[in-house]
This record gives structure tokens, C-alpha cells and sequence, in this order.
């Protein structure tokens, strides 16, 4: 690799990174919210800087050349290690002012766990609450819950940088367009669903969380048919389901809102499939001190039988 004249741009490494990550110039374009045209200049630029060439460019998209399969990894690594900073400092500012950010996939705190929330509030009046909608869970579960103190979600992937307090589990429920031939029945078994074409996720997400709501661990592996549609938030996939082109599987609450809301939906129970747990998850580190006396309203609220709303 060539020797460089000053530092590397991270705003640079942070648009190689998701170039990579998305397989295509013009999909991360899209998420970066960039032109296509000033995104392609920005990697071409950071390639002469380097001397090297880090992208092949074929029609379907762009793979990583063997130089930039390396730089990929220690790019991430800085990045993550700029955010992990970056947390630290907001962590301890919410803390010093008695603040705490919660956040959410699908369905607000407030609206599934409102117990727990009024104990918190009940020992902490003063604590300013504040609420963050976030994506699916990418690979590493310490890195998606950077910018909030805790978060509500269903069966979250183990990581050692994390903490996971379970708050009650839920059965699956199967969302699907009314128009589909199952979408009369009252209820479904697993058996009925396995060979159903069921949408992807977009590939940032934490491929074991998403293998649960694709019904993996009943199939022993991935569905045989996905669909081109990659959500990466539920209102994404709310979204691509509205084409009724596949299915997907939520927990019940979160699936009976969503259909509530969207009447072209239907959410149908899955009697015989393994359920799903709702749970706490934070950071280790840096942890707001009022993350620990969040999880602690949960336990009494769980001791008491009143964790779930």
C-alpha cells in the first residue's frame, strides 16, 4: 500500500465501509442520503490517496479487492472506535444531567411496557426520559445501541459487551397481506409457513436475530425463497409487505399494532412455534448510571407479575 500525504478522512472510511457493507455504490447511496455521483468521487478519492484499489466495479454491484478486504476491517474498528468515544461522552453528559435515552424497535416503550416505565418514574421523578426509534440489530449488538442507554427488543443475540435483562417472552405471530391464500385462517402451525417466501434483511443486520424471525430454528437454516426487499426498520418492511410478495414473523404485539394500523395486513398467531422474548439491553460500557436503576424497576416490576403492559 502506498504511503499517504495526511490523515485519512473518516467521513471517507465511514462511505467505504458502507459501500462495502451494501455491496453497491448506489444502495449506500441511498442510506448515506448522498448523490450517487459524489459518493463513487469520495471512494475514487480515497483509493488514489492510498495508492491502491480497494473496489472491483462489475454491473451487479462491487465486491472488495484483497486490499480492501483489510482496510474494511481496520475501518471499522477506527470507526467503531471513534463512536465508542463519542457514546462515552454523551453517556456521562445524560447521566450528569439525570437524563436516560430509551430505545425501541416497533412498538414504544410507553405502549408494551408502561409498568415498567411508571416504577422508573416513581423512584426517579426527575429523570428526564427520552424515547429513540432504532433499525434492526446489526451484527455486533454493543455497536447498535451506541446512541441510546438501553433499548426494548425482542429476542436480542448475545454479546459480551452487553447486558440483557428478559422481561416477559410472547408468542410469534405470522404478518402477511390480506390478499394471500392464508390469510383467512384464524391461526397457523410452523408447518404451515416454512416453505413461504419471506423477506430479507438489509445485510447491516445481525443475520442470527433475523434467522429467528425467519423461522430458521424450526428449519434448521435460512427460508428457500426471499425476497429482494432488504428492510432494515419495521416501517421498511411494513412497507415492502403492503406488495404481499412474502411473509414475515413478529412477535404478537408488535404484529397485532402494525396490523391494527395497516388494514391491508393481517397478523395470524403461530401456535407451535418457539416464543419470543422481550428484554433490556445496554452497553456495559459506557453504561449512564441510570441504566442499572431502569433494570432494577424491571426486576421489581417482575417480582411484583406486572413487567408487561
Amino acid at each position: 500500500m502506498a504511503s499517504m500525504n495526511g490523515s485519512l478522512s473518516n467521513s471517507h472510511l465511514a462511505y467505504f465501509v458502507r459501500v462495502a457493507e451494501e455491496g453497491q455504490i448506489s444502495g449506500a447511496a441511498r442510506t448515506l442520503y448522498i448523490a450517487q455521483p459524489a459518493l463513487s468521487q469520495a471512494i475514487s478519492r480515497l483509493e488514489r490517496q492510498l495508492g491502491v484499489t480497494l473496489l472491483d466495479r462489475h454491473a451487479r454491484g462491487v465486491t472488495l479487492t484483497q486490499a480492501g478486504e483489510i482496510l474494511f476491517e481496520k475501518a471499522k474498528a477506527t470507526l467503531q472506535a471513534e463512536a465508542d468515544v463519542a457514546a462515552t461522552a454523551r453517556s456521562l453528559a445524560r447521566s450528569h444531567r439525570r437524563a436516560i435515552v430509551i430505545g425501541f424497535l416497533g412498538s414504544p416503550p410507553p405502549l408494551i411496557a408502561p409498568q415498567v416505565l411508571d416504577a422508573f418514574a416513581a423512584t426517579f421523578p426527575e429523570v428526564e426520559v427520552s424515547y429513540r426509534e432504532l433499525r434492526f440489530p446489526t451484527t455486533s449488538t454493543a455497536e447498535w445501541l451506541v446512541d441510546v442507554d438501553v433499548a426494548l427488543c425482542h429476542s436480542p443475540t448475545a454479546h459480551p459487551e452487553v447486558g440483557i435483562y428478559t422481561l416477559w417472552q410472547e408468542p410469534r405471530c405470522v404478518l402477511l397481506r390480506d390478499s394471500h391464500p392464508l390469510a383467512t385462517r384464524s391461526e397457523l402451525d410452523v408447518a404451515d409457513v416454512l416453505d413461504e417466501p419471506f423477506y430479507g434483511t438489509h445485510p447491516s443486520v445481525d443475520p442470527t436475530w433475523a434467522g429467528f424471525w425467519s423461522l430458521d430454528d424450526h428449519r434448521e437454516g435460512p427460508p428457500g425463497l426471499v425476497t429482494h426487499h432488504t428492510p432494515a426498520n419495521y416501517l421498511e418492511l411494513v412497507a415492502a409487505m403492503t406488495s404481499g410478495l412474502a411473509i414475515s414473523t413478529l412477535p404478537i404485539g408488535v404484529a397485532e399494532v402494525i396490523a391494527a394500523m395497516t388494514p391491508q395486513l393481517v397478523a395470524l398467531p403461530l401456535r407451535d412455534a418457539a416464543p419470543a422474548t422481550c428484554a433490556l439491553v445496554w452497553r456495559e460500557e459506557p453504561s449512564n448510571a441510570l441504566t442499572s436503576s431502569l433494570v432494577e424497576a424491571a426486576r421489581g416490576c417482575a417480582n411484583s407479575g406486572h413487567s408487561h403492559g
